[in-house]
């Protein structure tokens, strides 16, 4: 969650499908289960991917990238559309971009099939494969991936693609491509934000810290609040469907994060997997 650089070759790389145990979460790379099903913690995904593209040239405009990014996100994004699909209007939004292939071809083949579309794919495919290195609940939601994935994929696809100030548009907190890349430019290039803690953080955190929860987890949180605490403030947004993913485990917003006392961090309620969070002076 520190270094992005790593994070976005997390997003554009072939992964790994492996598990080494039940409870080893590998094969997924940096998703979860929420995130392939319900669509959380695609915000920070899209706006580490917008970034990469915006900012792969120093020497280069990032306002002039714009719609180069965009293109990206829609490569990324992309999801074939049905064999008898019917052609799509020219006013309408589309989510299949086979047209781009050749743009970023490390994003989509030439089928239209996205990154993200491909993976998802790819996980369920595994867990069919490998009953018995998946959990029971993961195996039984391979299926539902394979028959019911693609259909609500393309209906977030196109939401993406709404204006920001469309007339027609339902619900309050709609993502878009035009949040996402508002977020990218404001946010600046990729960065390895990798903070080394002194040894009387460490042992003031360890000296605070529950059995159950694992010293790499508290060491995370306050490295990451570091890195990213803005000037003009004392809090922090935590995507905690991302950190969930980063760790491999939903423990860490299930079991972890909770039990963190606020002689640690101090926690706001959590939205659409998304809280706030400070650290405690006192450990700092």
């Amino acid at each position: 969650m520190l270094n992005e650089l790593a994070e976005f070759r997390a997003y554009t790389e072939p992964p790994i499908y492996k598990a080494d145990s039940k409870r080893d979460t590998t094969y997924m790379g940096r998703f979860t289960m929420d995130m392939i099903l319900d669509f959380n913690g695609l915000a920070r995904v899209l706006t580490v991917l917008a970034r990469g593209y915006l900012f792969a040239d120093a020497d280069e405009n990032p306002g002039d990238k714009i719609d180069y990014a965009r293109r990206a996100l829609c490569a990324w994004c992309s999801v074939p559309d049905k064999k008898k699909a019917s052609p799509k209007e020219d006013w309408k939004f589309k989510s299949d971009f086979r047209e781009l292939h050749g743009e970023f071809p490390e994003l989509m083949d030439k089928n239209g099939m996205g990154w993200f579309c491909r993976h998802v794919h790819n996980i369920a495919q595994f867990m069919k494969n490998n009953p018995n290195a998946v959990s029971k609940t993961a195996y039984g939601k391979a299926d539902i991936i394979d028959k019911e994935f693609d259909a609500a994929w393309r209906r977030k696809v196109v939401q993406f693609q709404v204006p920001i100030f469309s007339h027609g548009t339902n619900g309050a907190w709609v993502l878009r491509f035009d949040d996402v890349l508002a977020d990218a430019l404001e946010l600046w290039p990729l960065r390895n934000n990798s903070v080394n803690l002194p040894n009387d953080i460490l042992d003031r955190i360890e000296a605070l810290r529950p059995e159950k929860v694992p010293a790499e987890v508290i060491r995370t949180l306050v490295e990451y609040y570091i890195a990213n605490k803005p000037e003009d403030s004392e809090w922090v947004l935590l995507p905690v469907t991302n950190f969930d993913a980063y760790f491999g485990s939903a423990m860490f917003s299930r079991k972890w994060l909770p039990a963190i006392p606020e002689s640690i961090i101090m926690r706001k309620k959590e939205r659409l997997g998304v809280a706030r969070f400070r650290a405690s002076q006192s450990i700092l």
